[in-house]
């Protein structure tokens, strides 16, 4: 059943019909016809879906909407909102996921029986997945004993606390909704199931998941799949872990490895709590236990001891509770100051660790060396409740440009006698671009000294990797705990044989530069050839048109618009996407469509089999009409790219569609082509060497200035 009512923005009137949001302004313009606005502003109209799709199917523009595409659009122009229509298709996903036939008798009749009977339905899923509270259709608090004791009531922080609105009890992430809230929905819920019929119950909740995350990025602060699964692993087997700031689910979804678990996950965000509660149960058949509230202000889980704590918390909250919970039982490590929030976290973990019990946490920088949180890292370290500090390269998790720590903890059962603490530095594992680091070279060098420093005898040091430090070494003034700042550096003699390796290449490289040197260029008077565009050539066949930005299935190699334009091998990752990704082939031509420069790179076949990632658009031209080289070659050109660009006040924007070739025989475009792929070969040629000389200048600063290389 089409919802009539269901908007959609000029956006997702070009997605549906894969064309730029430009052609959709100029079918307004020039279409008397098309459908006028229902809702939205004059500078951001939505129109209703169903005449939208009407006119497209009318034009010629659009044979039938993919499913999955009416699905979305219906979501995000719900009444109530995308994120109450997500938790509705959530909640019916679990359902359809557990008991299918259910599903099939309510989804029978009218809209109106299935909104009136599905509550009683979730009931039956919710009690044994979500706990007796989420049987409830309006959410229920849940009391904790307040902090402070009486004697302390009297206290300047007490008497402020006393005259302010206490903070929100937590209560269950996950409530029955009524049939009045799921009406609106009911078309939506039709879609959904018709969708899972197709991908799964799980899979669809990953692809309508993914589509809100990546439709709202500012909102949301996500812990990348590869960081959570180093994070997951540092912890160790664990039966019943917790995440008491959980986001959106990465790090328990790393964690939940068997049904016999219990995950149990807290955010103060309703939205959140609520979505990654129904995301866990599609993920795995554990017990999970979400709820919503403050974490540090009101606990969902005070008197639990998990075997495993994964936290990625909020960076340098001032208004976390500090006036409040000043006498906190929590602080077992010290009242943390105003300005040391990720503290307070550190010492949340640890309380709902049992004895022996491991945390992972995602640290700033900071954490490890200001002053105002000595003596909390001093306590932490002389009874062995941290264990290591990992410095993570720049670009692992946001903020991207700086270098992040892991805190690996373990709840003493008793005070060590000599209690040492591990450092690790794997900033080294950095990837060239945007990408992300070597997420394998990071893995394997932190879980090897992490595994390392927990077998029985003395921890052998490795030269700026990792070292395992007497903590009566760390007990100064400052307790500074950055790993950079402690660990020794690679011996001498690997530095200065890999300066002389790299001075070698770099005079290899040169040579190459020079033969590759462009000839003269011969004067000629501008061609006036005939000239057809790259969309011409799309209707007619002469090559596939194709935008990037799905992940897929499978995790492979992502092609980034960064390594387009910086020439660099495929660094980047996408999540987990239920749409299939596009995979380049050799012969592909890969243009960026933001930042207004002229280039298009050609997929070789060392690059080939990589997923085309966001911003990127291939070209798969039919060989026996186009020459790849000759196709990328006049799409680098200044003027072509120039009118074929759209100008914002941030960002330009290109229309891949309105690019220029000339019409010349297949035998001149190879001669073209040729000429154009010695270039690219020169230009590749030109950043090989600028990097090694980077190297190489590098190499000799640092030699010099440590004592490895002489100065004569």
């Amino acid at each position: 059943m089409q919802d009539n009512a269901t908007e959609v923005t000029a956006a997702g009137i070009a997605r549906m019909a894969g064309v730029g949001r430009a052609a959709v302004s100029n079918w307004r313009r020039r279409h008397a016809d098309f459908p006028r606005p229902v809702g939205g502003t004059e500078t951001s109209p939505s129109f209703a879906l169903a005449e939208v799709e009407s006119w497209l199917r009318a034009q010629g523009k659009l044979a039938e909407v993919p499913l999955r595409e009416r699905v979305w659009q219906q979501l995000s122009g719900h009444p109530d909102g995308p994120v109450t229509a997500l938790i509705h298709a959530g909640c019916v996903l679990l359902l359809i996921h557990d008991r299918p036939p259910v599903w099939l008798e309510l989804s029978a009749g009218s809209d109106e029986r299935l909104a009136e009977m599905l509550p009683g339905a979730l009931r039956e899923v919710f009690t044994p997945r979500f706990g007796p509270e989420s049987a409830t259709n309006t959410p229920r608090t849940v009391n904790t004993p307040g902090p402070a004791p009486a004697s302390v009531a009297d206290t300047p922080s007490a008497v402020n606390a006393a005259h302010s609105p206490p903070p929100p009890r937590p209560h269950p992430a996950v409530h029955t909704p009524t049939g009045p809230e799921l009406l609106p929905s009911a078309p939506l819920l039709r879609g959904v199931a018709e969708l899972a019929a197709e991908l799964g119950a799980r899979q669809t909740f990953e692809f309508l998941l993914g589509r809100h995350l990546d439709a709202n990025p500012r909102q949301y602060t996500l812990t990348p799949a590869d960081l959570a699964g180093l994070m997951a692993d540092l912890a160790g087997p664990a039966r019943t872990v917790l995440d008491p700031a959980c986001g959106t689910g990465a790090l328990l979804r790393a964690a939940a490895t068997r049904p016999d678990q219990k995950l149990y996950a807290q955010d103060s965000a309703p939205e959140l709590a609520a979505l990654t509660t129904l995301r866990l149960a599609l993920h795995t058949w554990s017990t999970v236990r979400g709820a919503t509230g403050d974490t540090l202000r009101a606990d969902a889980h005070p008197q639990l001891r998990a075997d495993a704590v994964l936290c990625h918390p909020p960076f340098n909250e001032r208004n976390w509770g500090h006036d409040e919970l000043a006498y906190d039982p929590r602080w077992e490590y010290g009242f943390p100051a105003r300005t040391e929030s990720e503290l307070a976290w550190v010492q949340h973990a640890l309380a709902r660790l049992k004895d022996g019990g491991a945390g992972v946490l995602l640290m700033p920088p900071a954490a490890a060396s200001r002053r105002s949180g000595r003596r909390i890292r001093a306590d932490l370290l002389r009874r062995g409740a941290l264990r290591a500090v990992i410095s993570l390269p720049v670009g692992a998790a946001p903020p991207y440009n700086i270098p992040l720590h892991l805190w690996v903890l373990r709840r003493p059962e008793r005070a060590p006698a000599q209690p040492e603490v591990l450092l690790v530095d794997v900033g080294q594992f950095a990837g060239e671009g945007r990408g992300g680091p070597d997420w394998r070279a990071v893995r394997e060098a932190a879980l090897d000294a992490w595994q390392a420093f927990g077998r029985p005898g003395r921890f052998t040091e490795r030269p700026g990797l990792a070292r395992a430090l007497p903590v009566i070494e760390l007990l100064d003034d400052d307790v500074d705990l950055a790993p950079a700042r402690h660990l020794p550096p690679p011996t001498a003699a690997d530095g200065a044989e890999q300066l002389t390796a790299v001075r070698e290449l770099l005079g290899q490289t040169l040579r190459l530069t020079a033969d590759l040197t462009p000839q003269r260029a011969d004067a000629a008077h501008p061609a006036r050839w005939p000239l057809t565009t790259i969309g011409e050539l799309a209707r007619g066949g002469a090559l596939m048109l194709r935008t990037g930005g799905n992940g897929g299935h499978a995790r492979v190699p992502v092609l980034t618009d960064h390594d387009v334009l910086s020439g660099t091998d495929p660094s980047g990752t996408l999540p987990e996407s239920d749409e299939e990704a596009v995979l380049t082939e050799p012969g592909d031509v890969v243009v960026p469509v933001l930042g207004g420069g002229s280039v298009a790179r050609v997929i070789d076949t060392a690059t080939a089999g990589a997923a085309l990632g966001r911003n990127l658009v291939l070209l798969r031209p039919d060989p026996a009409a186009l020459d790849p080289w000759f196709l990328a070659g006049f799409l680098r050109g200044t003027a072509n790219n120039r009118q074929a660009s759209s100008y914002a006040s941030t960002a330009t924007r290109l229309d891949v569609r309105r690019l220029q070739l000339p019409r010349l025989p297949l035998d001149e475009q190879r001669r073209y082509g040729e000429r154009f792929r010695t270039l690219d070969e020169f230009e590749r040629a030109l950043r090989h060497a600028g990097r090694l000389g980077e190297q190489v200048v590098r190499g000799m600063y640092d030699g010099l200035t440590d004592g490895t290389v002489a100065p004569d």
